[in-house]
């Protein structure tokens, strides 16, 4: 009776369980190329691999709704304009971009120190320790690199923690003569909120945008995820940023039991921020660089949990339906939607039901310049200076014509997104090709964001360690 049951529970498995991909994957200890498996068991969607020498492993990609497969999006693949590498190895091995990737960039990331004043127990970076900074000629000499491979590009200065240098304004300077239109600075914000005066200089100098890490809405979160209470730090860099028009972005790294039942504060914080803070982006955890221990399925978030957890925590305010899945990088990579503020405190979506432009492929390319000039214009700061005094006075104006709510769009924009970084045990190769945010490795190199920072399970790195580069 005893085998039968458990001859019955292998059939109902098998029954539950269903293949609906092929792809290539890394062993996460070896992290050498391996076929791997998407596979549907009930609502929820795995990645299934083998490596001949250290066995099976699987791991949760999607869980419930919507639906894995109805999140697909069609799209037609776009060589780089310009390949720095030739393909010998194969993904993810000459990336440089080679001529295998299927996306052009969007946002490359300059890191520009290694050197943080923080020592957070989740860094993708690795962060900390003494390094030398590359110099500003190196800076240039990446610049140009990237004006030769089809720039200019969305420059995100990230690191470490950038604010440690303080050239930062002379690198957008620099930037900005030689072509470049559109910067954000990736920072905890700790210099922001101490010094008014940095604010300012960045502002002239042509920064557009603060990316700022913000895990969530009381200091027991920061305590675990950053190792201190810095919420007020973090408000007041909001507020010196506003004073100078910059726009902010709120960035929190999503850790299932720490700030998950937070998402919905962090929305509300936002909104109450508005209009200096431009829009929240969520990343849920991923297992590279620096973390606590070794990924279970129940220490990982994926894209659909995310926005329920928006709908449900913002009281239906914001619904699972007012969120699409991205044109440009590949479908399962991110989550957006985009909101304006309207008098009578309402988050009106811009999507309407049912408009969507999945029903035929789109260039990628045609996705990723869309999403560069969408990103430059609303994570900006409004033009209008006035905005703030506007909201203090409570003088909103009446939506009662297209060119009043365009108007309103311009000002008041609120942009909900997020995007689900891959590790060596999730790395879908699929996605790490049509990846459009890159990074330029010391040695000259444009890396794909998740390949240029994933790490193996002893630490081994593919791209950040020189001695350990293929």
């Amino acid at each position: 009776m005893q085998k039968f049951a458990v001859f019955l529970d292998s059939v109902m498995n098998e029954r539950d369980e269903r293949v609906i991909g092929i792809t290539e994957s890394l062993c996460p200890v070896c992290l050498d190329r391996i076929p791997a498996r998407r596979i549907v068991v009930d609502e929820d969607v795995y990645l299934d691999k083998t490596c001949r020498n250290h066995g099976n492993f699987r791991t949760i990609i999607w869980r419930g709704r919507p639906s894995y497969e109805s999140w697909s999006v069609p799209k037609l693949p776009s060589r780089p304009p310009v390949c720095g590498t030739n393909v010998e190895r194969g993904c993810p091995f000459d990336c440089g971009l080679c001529p295998e990737h299927r996306q052009h960039t969007c946002c490359v990331l300059l890191e520009i120190t290694q050197r943080c004043n923080l020592n957070c127990p989740v860094c993708f970076a690795r962060a900390g320790g003494d390094s030398h900074d590359p110099d500003i000629r190196t800076i240039e000499s990446w610049y140009r690199l990237l004006m030769e491979s089809g720039g200019p590009y969305n420059i995100q200065l990230s690191g470490g923690e950038p604010t440690l240098r303080d050239d930062i304004p002379e690198i957008i300077s620099l930037g900005r003569s030689l072509g470049y239109s559109f910067f954000q600075l990736n920072t905890n914000g700790l210099r922001l909120a101490k010094d008014n005066g940095y604010a300012r200089s960045l502002k002239e100098a042509g920064l557009n945008c603060v990316f700022l890490q913000f895990d969530g809405t009381n200091d027991e979160i920061y305590r675990k995820i950053r190792g201190d209470g810095l919420l007020r730090v973090k408000e007041s860099a909001i507020l010196n940023c506003g004073k100078h028009n910059l726009g902010v972005v709120l960035v929190p790294t999503l850790m299932p039991g720490v700030n998950t039942d937070d998402i919905g504060k962090i929305i509300e914080f936002a909104v109450g921020m508005m209009p200096t803070v431009r829009g929240v982006h969520f990343q849920p955890v991923s297992y590279f660089g620096r973390y606590d221990s070794e990924p279970t399925d129940s220490g990982r978030l994926t894209v659909p949990e995310v926005i329920t957890k928006i709908e449900r925590q913002t009281g239906g305010r914001l619904k699972v339906k007012d969120f699409h899945s991205p044109s440009a990088e590949n479908a399962y990579c991110s989550f957006s939607g985009n909101f304006v503020l309207m008098s009578d405190g309402e988050l009106k979506t811009w999507r309407k039901e049912g408009n969507s432009c999945c029903c035929s492929p789109q260039v990628a390319a045609d996705g990723a310049k869309k999403s560069q000039f969408f990103v430059a214009r609303k994570w900006s700061a409004s033009a209008d200076n006035d905005v703030a005094d506007k909201i203090d006075c409570g003088s909103f104006m009446k939506v009662d014509s297209l060119d009043a709510f365009l108007e309103r769009v311009e000002k008041f924009s609120l942009c909900v997104s997020g995007m689900a970084f891959q590790d060596a045990w999730n790395i879908d190769l699929e996605r790490l090709r049509e990846c459009f945010i890159h990074v330029v490795s010391p040695d000259n190199r444009i890396i794909p964001f998740c390949a240029f920072n994933l790490t193996g399970a002893d630490g081994k790195s593919l791209y950040r360690s020189q001695s350990a580069h293929l």
